[in-house]
């Protein structure tokens, strides 16, 4: 039955149909083949109560947060603030484009809409300046990554309540490994561009007066960051409640610090919390549905005893659990190989002695990997979509030494788990 499960599921997704109904049509088969009861019986249920969450609620209000600082023209004005800061670095623009999708990764909580903030905002620059195209759009797509491990993370909602783990605690467990990968970045891109400048662009200086006038444009990010975290950690507000709070903060920022928040705007803003939350909900909806239909069929206690039959030691059950998660993110989209794998995955490795809170930071960024590697990573195309020239090749390529340090992350966690467990327990 596993591999029927995971052939139908590769199978149907090649057919262009919606990851949601996948789930669901994948669940109804496995009742109908596979269980002796009407498990069809129980969508109703299965779906209410999956979708009947205060937890879900913060991930809309994330999305609006994000998309409300994108329209009201905040993220062009602290891209061009941390343009001004860090265009000395060997890679110069470059340097901006991931700190940018550091800061907004800081606020969105959504890998997508943090690429595609980035992207539109600085692809005319690079265009003008003429910067190597591969690098500088590999960039991009490997900053806006950042979105779904640097908190408020939508992912890490999804794997809290999937797996009944503490957000407040993946949100810390996420801050600094998210800020040594920010960090990592920028240090390979100035190793490279120090290798081959030509890659970096023209030389560009600022006045330290320019700079430092620049500062007040980051001040709003900053506080809002602030806020919205700092009421999780103080027990002011729930992740949900602080998402709320974060959504008003980002429309007085747009009006009185950003280009105003106009009535199209907003609408605009709306049009695509609703397009990216009823995705989002949909694929968790058919998630659930195909978890009750697996787990009722037994497809969780075949997969655990196939694991523990195979006679591997924890680690080497955890290397196979990691070139899965390596395999299936070149071929599934993230978030739908997140809500199909956690509930059978997880499981088995807090059987093993692991951390569920370092396994989901540790899943986060093999799922970041996913959505910068062909041929289905979904920031190579948002990617693109910005540029609106070239081939996606030179995207593919430019991420190709992100990817490696993302790879050294993994290894980072493995070795010293402290690097997303210390602030969880110190908080």
């Amino acid at each position: 039955m596993i591999w029927t499960v995971a052939i139908s599921l590769l199978g149907l997704m090649a057919l262009s149909i919606p990851v949601g109904i996948v789930l669901f049509l994948l669940g109804i088969g496995v009742g109908e083949f596979y269980s002796a009861f009407p498990l069809l019986r129980g969508l109703g249920q299965v779906v209410w109560s999956s979708s009947n969450s205060s937890t879900l609620i913060a991930i809309p209000l994330f999305v609006l947060l994000g998309e409300i600082l994108v329209k009201g023209g905040v993220a062009e004005r602290t891209y061009a603030a941390l343009d001004k800061w860090l265009s000395w670095l060997p890679g110069g623009l470059v340097h901006a484009n991931i700190a940018t999708a550091t800061m907004f990764s800081a606020t969105s909580g959504s890998s997508v809409a943090t690429a595609a903030t980035v992207a539109t905002v600085a692809m005319p620059q690079a265009e003008r300046l003429k910067y190597d195209p591969r690098l500088f759009a590999g960039s991009i797509a490997a900053g806006g990554t950042l979105g779904i491990l640097i908190p408020p993370s939508i992912n890490l909602i999804v794997y809290g309540f999937l797996t009944e783990t503490s957000i407040p605690q993946l949100f810390s467990a996420g801050l600094v490994p998210g800020m040594l990968m920010a960090l990592s970045f920028i240090a390979i891109t100035v190793l490279i561009c120090s290798i081959k400048p030509a890659l970096g662009g023209p030389s560009r200086s600022f006045a330290w007066s320019e700079r430092l006038r620049s500062l007040i444009q980051l001040v709003p990010i900053f506080i809002l960051f602030a806020v919205v975290i700092g009421s999780i950690y103080a027990g002011w507000a729930t992740p949900t409640e602080s998402a709320a709070i974060g959504v008003v903060m980002a429309m007085l920022i747009a009006i009185f610090l950003g280009d105003g928040l106009g009535g199209q705007s907003m609408s605009d803003a709306l049009h695509g919390t609703i397009r990216i939350s009823a995705m989002i909900l949909l694929v968790v909806a058919g998630a659930s549905f195909l978890n009750f239909a697996m787990t009722s069929a037994g497809l969780g206690r075949q997969l655990t005893a196939m694991i523990e039959g195979s006679g591997l030691s924890p680690f080497g059950t955890l290397l196979l659990i990691i070139a899965l998660y390596l395999v299936l993110g070149f071929f599934i989209e993230t978030l739908s190989l997140m809500v199909a794998t956690i509930p059978i995955v997880v499981p088995i490795m807090a059987g093993l002695g692991y951390d569920k809170v370092w396994f989901g930071v540790l899943l986060i960024v093999l799922i970041e990997m996913a959505l910068i590697t062909p041929p289905v990573g979904l920031n190579l195309f948002v990617v693109q979509g910005a540029r609106k020239s070239g081939s996606i090749n030179q995207v593919i390529v430019g991420a190709i030494p992100y990817v490696l340090m993302m790879i050294l992350m993994i290894f980072a966690l493995i070795a010293m788990p402290g690097l997303a467990l210390w602030l969880p327990s110190i908080l």
